[in-house]
């Protein structure tokens, strides 16, 4: 658990509910743009006010709904979409991505994201998203009915168009970016994405998409290659935010809070200890598919849903990575 920035947008998130607009200060504002059908039920979309023009870190579903509200969103704190300059990504899951190409048709805005996320990139070297979906759920030893049934129920909720040309295609662990009087550092900060970036502002507020929450863990990308090691990652960019230890911290859900460097450390420990559970489990069975059933989850695992379920045995198929290639 963290400090909130704003008690209102905490009181929000565990009520079910939207917030508005918040300002955090430094010219910077959380946006929450709702998401159509999705239980995550808003993403955070962050103003960056420079002398550029306003720059955007994230961009909802491609959905009119989510377009219309963030058309709003924007106009109550006093911006249009022609006044974006940049859209800054940090990573390529649909509900970040989706609104991207349109902003940049109303207002020319460069879109900026990490190679590894960068959707022609990830085409060539580990192939579309539910290829690598399929072939993570082969390597988790379920039940050959079971992976099928997983699989066709993603393909009825993961609409990824993974069709997004990008700009700037970001290749280094810390890119500066420049917008007029501000610079903003992108740093590559994996584990739930491979190319997963936050975006670092020159006043200390960190933006990081799902990299790091206020509360509870973080998914870890799917393990679909054989070097993949998504665990290993986000234990590493979780020491790295935390020797960063920024003032504020602005996720894309949930809400935005302080104590950044030892929330970074609380769940760096968290993971740890996952990793460790899933080494002694790994003694026993040999399979994700055997382990999951045994680790602790928001919900026993009998009494999941199979999407619960697929998201659980995705990310027990990455902590098994860590303890393999460990």
């Amino acid at each position: 658990m963290s400090t909130p920035v704003h008690e209102h947008h905490a009181a929000a998130y565990r009520a079910r509910e939207v917030p508005p607009p918040a300002r955090l200060g430094h010219g910077i504002t959380a946006l929450p743009v709702p998401l159509a059908g999705s239980a995550l039920r808003s993403v955070m979309v962050y103003t960056i006010e420079t002398s550029a023009g306003v720059v955007l870190v994230d961009a909802g579903y491609r959905h009119a709904s989510c377009w219309n509200a963030a058309v709003e969103a924007l106009a109550t704190i006093g911006h249009r979409v022609e006044d974006v300059v940049a859209v800054l990504l940090t990573h390529n899951h649909p509900d970040h991505v989706g609104l991207a190409d349109q902003v940049r048709q109303v207002s020319g805005a460069r879109v900026v994201m990490h190679r590894r996320d960068d959707f022609a990139s990830q085409q060539l070297e580990r192939g579309p998203f539910l290829g690598q979906l399929a072939a993570a759920l082969s390597q988790t030893g379920a039940p050959e009915d079971v992976a099928t049934q997983m699989y066709a129920a993603a393909v009825t909720v993961a609409v990824h168009h993974e069709d997004l040309v990008l700009d700037q295609v970001l290749e280094e662990p810390d890119t500066p970016l420049v917008f007029g009087d501000t610079e903003i550092r992108a740093l590559h900060l994996p584990g739930h994405t491979y190319g997963h970036t936050c975006y670092l502002h020159p006043a200390g507020v960190l933006l990081t998409g799902d990299t790091l929450m206020p509360e509870g863990p973080t998914q870890l990308a799917i393990a679909a290659e054989p070097g993949d090691d998504p665990a290993g990652d986000l234990l590493a960019s979780l020491r790295r935010i935390a020797a960063l230890d920024p003032d504020l911290a602005g996720p894309a859900h949930q809400y935005p809070f302080t104590d950044v460097g030892r929330r970074a450390l609380d769940l760096h420990d968290f993971h740890a200890r996952e990793v460790e559970a899933v080494a002694t489990l790994a003694e026993r069975y040999d399979t994700a598919w055997e382990i999951a059933p045994h680790l602790t989850w928001a919900k026993p695992w009998d009494d999941m849903g199979l999407g619960t379920q697929r998201f659980a045995l995705v990310h027990a198929l990455g902590l098994l990575r860590a303890v393999r290639q460990g």
